[in-house]
């Protein structure tokens, strides 16, 4: 027979009405994972007492409301532990025990990892080491800019605690002084195959939470008391970020399983779930009233915004189109919700023109990419506008935490510079030849890669209202302003930037390509070959319209060029939005092919094929022309 009960709406309830939740959360997250017959019904028991007691005396949040500015934040960075925040929904009255029954069901928003198909859930976790990483974002955002006393509450499991990322974040988190940011360590000592790196040796973990700047508070993860006195004091206390390091026992609750390996991920079969349940006291419908936060507004929110005055730049002037995004960027910062940050290169990607302007909207992330783009994604949760920079090379260290970003449907922006062998003596390892291929694949993304100063300039400017994960290719060197300051760029589009009724071979470029383009056209003209030439500043999405049409006036005839390895560039983008065609193009694609070494950008470029020399000796090989015209 199910129990039942509550407590007063307000009132503050024993902990021992407390332990009986977290038994109930224990039992529904046995008998969703059961019935569902997968999920982590163990990991979740570990952290039960811990996550009852901070919903029932510490978070200060409105379900009914959870668009509040002033609400607290809890992430689950422990993310496959879903059958405990599920069974905390439940026991807040959030979800009904019916739909916690549809857990890991097609068309259940309670999937196998939370997502913020939720609206209590923030971001999506399951990629082990995010969430904390991400709390750190949602915490700047909360002291410097929001200037609320909403607290961010975090859950770790121990096996994430061998991620970089968890002591990037950590890092942070000291360095700026998050004392409005508690991360709960879940220490179970139980992995996915076995025993996690140092089990149950607490002081290793408190002796490394201190290094970092933080504060270590050291408990038992079942003592109800010392769990209320951790999170008071963690709330409370000092000026500097916390760290509840709790003592758990995987399987708690169950003698048969507890602290038994071999059941990581596993759900209990119906025979054993139902002794669980026993042995647990039964099934229970109890609730707590979370209390709701006092209503404040975010300070940014008081704040007018400036008319914003894009940079202009005049025709055949060298402009490098990373100056431009900076100029751009220091242009947005009239909006009140733009931030930046930064990964120690701003003097390189000209961010520091944002820095300048806007110092207390400026985030220097130091040499953590991870930890930069996982800020940016937490900033984005409290509704900012975060445009996120670094070269181009080292967003490769922080791809999960995009991809991630991805699932999370959150909008960041990110512009790499110093992209391609264009970068010159630096060499292939300062060189990003996959990135256009990497940001294209992730789901929600937006990748753009100006030629000049004008087009970046327009399309930054668009990138701040834009939804998903948006990415600007930015170049190193300078190179001359193509277009008018009253030119148009739609995302999604393409220029043609030369054209007449006799071309016979279409040239694609985009960034330093381009002007390779432009340059191959006019000696080819020379000659008496005349082609079109097409800007493809867009690369996802791709105007397959103006390439159809391109396409159907050269006969087919496409030579794509692109400082990037020929996997998923823009060759393939061109390539795969024709393919379907009636009659598609024969395409000559040249790209980066070997791996550059270190010299001037025009010798590598020649070396890798990509210069005007390559283009123009591709077309007289595709048109067959003769060969002095060669």
């Amino acid at each position: 027979m199910a129990v039942t009960g509550s407590i007063e709406t307000g009132a503050l309830p024993a902990l021992d009405f407390v332990g009986e939740v977290a038994q109930q959360i224990r039992v529904d997250g046995i008998r969703a994972s059961t019935k569902a017959g997968s999920g982590h019904p163990t990991s979740s028991m570990s952290a039960a007492d811990l996550i009852a007691v901070l919903a029932a005396r510490h978070l200060r949040y409105d379900f009914a409301r959870p668009e509040l500015a002033n609400n607290d934040h809890l992430i689950f960075s422990k993310g496959h532990a879903s059958p405990l925040l599920y069974g905390l929904y439940k026991a807040v009255g959030a979800v009904s025990d019916h739909e916690l029954m549809t857990y890991r069901t097609f068309g259940s928003r309670l999937q196998g990892h939370p997502t913020p198909i939720i609206p209590w859930v923030d971001v999506a976790t399951g990629s082990l080491g995010q969430g904390l990483a991400v709390a750190v974002g949602v915490a700047l955002a909360g002291k410097y800019l929001d200037h609320l006393p909403f607290h961010v509450w975090v859950l770790c499991g121990d096996s994430e605690l061998a991620e970089g990322s968890i002591w990037e974040a950590l890092d942070k988190a000291g360095h700026y002084g998050l004392s409005n940011l508690t991360a709960i360590f879940d220490v179970n000592r139980l992995g996915q195959r076995g025993p996690t790196e140092f089990e149950w040796d607490l002081d290793i973990y408190r002796r490394r939470v201190e290094a970092f700047g933080c504060r270590a508070i050291v408990i038992d993860g079942h003592d109800l008391t010392e769990i209320d006195e951790a999170l008071a004091s963690a709330r409370s206390d000092g000026e500097r970020p916390s760290v509840v390091i709790a003592r758990t026992i995987k399987g708690k609750g169950f003698a048969e399983i507890e602290n038994k390996d071999g059941w990581h991920g596993k759900a209990l079969p119906p025979e054993l779930a139902e002794k669980a349940i026993a042995e647990l006291g039964g099934e229970r419908d109890l609730r707590i009233d979370v209390r709701p936060p006092e209503a404040l507004e975010s300070a940014s929110s008081k704040v007018a915004d400036e008319a914003v005055s894009l940079p202009t730049y005049k025709l055949g002037d060298k402009v490098a189109t990373r100056k431009a995004y900076g100029d751009t960027l220091r242009a947005l910062g009239a909006r009140h919700d733009v931030v930046a940050l930064d990964g120690e290169v701003s003097n390189s990607t000209h961010a520091d023109e944002f820095k300048n302007a806007y110092p207390e909207r400026f985030f220097e992330m130091f040499i953590a990419e991870q930890q930069m783009v996982a800020s940016a994604v937490g900033l984005s949760v409290r509704g900012y506008i975060p445009f996120a920079s670094t070269f181009a090379a080292f967003f490769s260290r922080a791809y999960d935490f995009i991809r991630m970003a991805g699932v999370s449907q959150v909008s960041v922006r990110l512009s790499g510079s110093h992209a391609g062998c264009e970068i010159g003596a630096d060499g292939p390892s300062q060189m990003a030849l996959e990135d256009i291929a990497a940001m294209r694949a992730v789901h929600t993304s937006t990748v753009l890669y100006p030629s000049d100063a004008v087009s970046t300039a327009s399309l930054v400017s668009q990138m701040a209202d834009i939804d998903g994960i948006s990415y600007i290719r930015t170049t190193r060197g300078a190179y001359p302003v193509l277009y008018g300051s009253d030119e148009e760029f739609p995302i999604g589009g393409a220029k043609v930037v030369r054209q007449s009724t006799n071309d016979v071979v279409t040239l694609i470029g985009a960034g330093v390509t381009l002007h390779a383009c432009i340059a191959a056209a006019e000696r080819l003209s020379n000659s008496g070959i005349s082609c079109r030439v097409i800007d493809l500043y867009s690369v996802k999405p791709i105007d397959t319209a103006t390439l159809r049409e391109a396409s159907d006036a050269t006969a087919g005839r496409l030579v794509v060029v692109e400082d990037h390895y020929p996997e998923g560039g823009l060759g393939a983008a061109v390539m795969e939005a024709l393919a379907l065609e009636e009659n598609p193009p024969r395409v000559t694609h040249l790209a980066v092919r070997g791996l550059p070494g270190s010299a001037a950008p025009d010798e590598l470029m020649a070396a890798a094929g990509i210069d005007a020399d390559a283009i123009v000796a591709a077309v007289n090989t595709m048109v067959g022309a003769p060969a002095e015209a060669r």
